[in-house]
């Protein structure tokens, strides 16, 4: 990996700043944004951006904040009620957002028999609530600790492999760099995931580090960890308050036109027999979720290819590679949603999933901004070489909005 290639995206701006409103270029509320239909992307010709890269550090740190008291597990039959917040919100997610220590095969567990229910009805984990709706939640508990003990040899390769990935890691949180092909969680046909492998860091009270949020198996990059129930309930809730900003890069057939814009349609999920899929549907639509993508165009190759940056606000499921494929712009190597024909892919390109989840920035537990940024994977970095790409080049998508 070059030294080029670990160089960091532009320096954030100061939250003074950003307070200010949006930068130049995406301005809220005028064009190129003002008056489009729902599913349109926005018109005009975007400024240039000149504004040179500054290094940062990856954690910029405040003054240390007291220690939170956790939220204890429930040891008994309780009921709660769904907020606005968790409005639409998946049942395990649910669970995970309100009870951080939970790991997930309990939470599996617990819904496969049953034992939760919503507005007194079974409930499958990728149900989703509604506001108002009530839970039945049963007594909760950690996995139980492992004896203490030296590792095994699978545990300790294990651990490594953990190491070798870690881009920033403190007492609180974990944020590793996933290389494309390991599975985040268990699944059908998934021998090997990350959740299953953060079982060799559990501390000396058995608990484990925990998910805060999930990638494709096939998209390499940051993601985030916490290391403690604290951690947990703090990030998970910057990233339900959108509070956490999370920046993608993808190579793209094609280049789009405007070379900057706002990508928002409704997404539904479609299931077959063999697969499913996220689909554009309508607003109303039953399973429907809006969507928001902010894109830009960082450098081309010819006319027949795309270096963009992608900025979500909103997180789900498949949104990037669904926006990108509804716009006629689908990600390289995707075996979803690469939906043009007639379309050879350029000699020396690997057929694989060109996107990586590039930079993560969110707020620190207790005070102070984690900003980290992940490589590019060795297929990209490939693809990047092969086509003449800069990789440290400035990114225009710094200056999207945040909503």
């Amino acid at each position: 990996m070059s030294r080029r290639d670990r160089k960091p995206l532009a320096k954030s701006r100061p939250q003074a700043d950003r307070a200010k409103g949006p930068a130049k270029g995406f301005a809220k509320g005028a064009s190129p944004f003002r008056g489009k239909k729902q599913g349109e992307r926005p018109v005009g010709k975007p400024p240039r951006f000149t504004e040179p890269r500054r290094e940062k550090p990856s954690y910029v740190a405040a003054e240390p904040e007291k220690t939170k008291a956790e939220p204890p597990l429930p040891t008994k039959v309780q009921t709660v009620v769904v907020t606005a917040d968790e409005n639409n919100m998946r049942v395990d997610r649910f669970l995970e957002a309100r009870f951080p220590g939970l790991s997930f095969s309990h939470i599996q567990r617990i819904v496969r028999k049953g034992e939760l229910r919503v507005n007194g009805k079974r409930a499958d984990s990728k149900d989703r609530l509604e506001e108002g709706q009530s839970v039945r939640i049963p007594p909760l508990r950690l996995d139980a600790p492992k004896g203490a003990g030296a590792l095994s040899e699978a545990a300790t390769k294990t651990l490594q492999a953990l190491k070798e990935m870690t881009l920033y890691e403190d007492a609180d949180v974990l944020v590793l760099n996933k290389p494309a092909g390991l599975a985040v969680q268990g699944g059908s046909g998934i021998t090997r995931n990350v959740d299953q492998m953060l079982e060799v860091m559990r501390d000396a009270k058995g608990q484990k580090p925990r998910l805060v949020h999930r990638l494709d198996r096939e998209t390499s990059g940051c993601l985030l960890v916490a290391k403690t129930r604290f951690a947990a309930t703090a990030l998970t809730g910057s990233f339900r308050h959108r509070s956490a900003r999370k920046i993608y890069w993808a190579l793209v057939a094609g280049v789009p036109k405007p070379k900057q814009g706002r990508i928002s349609t409704y997404l539904a999920k479609e299931e077959s027999e063999e697969d499913s899929i996220m689909r554009v549907a309508k607003h109303g639509d039953e399973g429907a979720s809006h969507a928001v993508t902010y894109y830009a165009v960082v450098e081309t190759s010819a006319q027949k290819l795309a270096w963009v940056s992608l900025k979500p606000v909103t997180g789900r499921t498949h949104q990037l590679r669904a926006h990108m494929a509804h716009i006629d712009h689908a990600i390289v190597g995707d075996p979803k949603y690469f939906n043009k024909e007639n379309w050879d892919l350029p000699g020396g390109l690997q057929n694989r999933l060109h996107l990586l989840a590039r930079r993560l920035v969110i707020p620190h537990p207790r005070g102070g901004v984690i900003d980290v940024s992940a490589p590019l994977p060795p297929h990209m970095l490939q693809s990047w070489n092969l086509l003449g790409l800069e990789h440290d080049r400035f990114d225009p998508i710094e200056n999207a909005p945040e909503e």
